[in-house]
């Protein structure tokens, strides 16, 4: 049997469901009984039971068996004995509590195994999208001196207009003062034929 064809088949299984935290660690001088211990993290019981069932498909996919199965009916820890490695699918507070790589954990085998910190960039290139829209939204505020200079030319137009009153005053003053010096002379007239009637009854 090749043990690294049956761990990338383990490792591409548990990848397939999306497994968090898969680890693969060499136990050859542990144990008699297995050659390989993969430890891998589910958030819910439903992704436990599809992470375990996935890894028994690729598996047997690719030619390897797989003995046994533990631990589907609870969902928080399930085992999947594939011969010369087993698989432990754990919930994270499962895992931390019993911490397996304390005890298995002392040659770990590296793998090509796609990590959560790869999908976090995949998550943030939106973002970079988001801040070159940025500058768009600066250039309203270029509309704002137009708007100060609208108010300028009404100020302009306005002032013209406080000129005008002055000079029709000057116009109704000039016609009143030529009305009273033609009303004048027709006023003394009669004095000047009084005078001329009483020098006849004299004479």
């Amino acid at each position: 049997m090749d043990i690294r064809k049956l761990q990338r088949a383990i490792v591409d299984g548990l990848e397939d469901v999306k497994g968090h935290n898969i680890a693969v660690f060499n136990t050859e001088h542990l144990s008699p009984l297995f050659e390989r211990v993969i430890i891998a993290s589910g958030t819910s019981n439903r992704q436990t039971k599809a992470l375990a069932a996935s890894v028994r498909d690729a598996v047997k996919s690719r030619g390897f068996g797989v003995t046994r199965t533990e631990g589907e009916d609870n969902g928080e820890w399930i085992i999947v004995d594939c011969g010369a490695a087993v698989v432990h699918v754990m919930q994270p507070s499962i895992r931390d509590y019993y911490h397996l790589e304390e005890i298995w954990g002392d040659k770990p085998v590296k793998m090509k195994i796609d990590t959560a910190p790869v999908k976090l960039v995949k998550a943030a290139a939106p973002q970079k999208v988001a801040s070159t829209k940025a500058p768009a939204k600066t250039a309203p505020p270029k509309k704002a001196p137009a708007k100060k200079a609208a108010v300028k030319k009404t100020v302009a137009k306005k002032a013209p207009a406080k000129k005008a009153p002055p000079r029709t005053g000057v116009t109704r003053t000039v016609g009143v003062k030529s009305a009273a010096a033609k009303k004048a002379p027709a006023k003394t007239a009669p004095a000047k034929k009084s005078v001329a009637k009483t020098a006849s009854r004299r004479a």
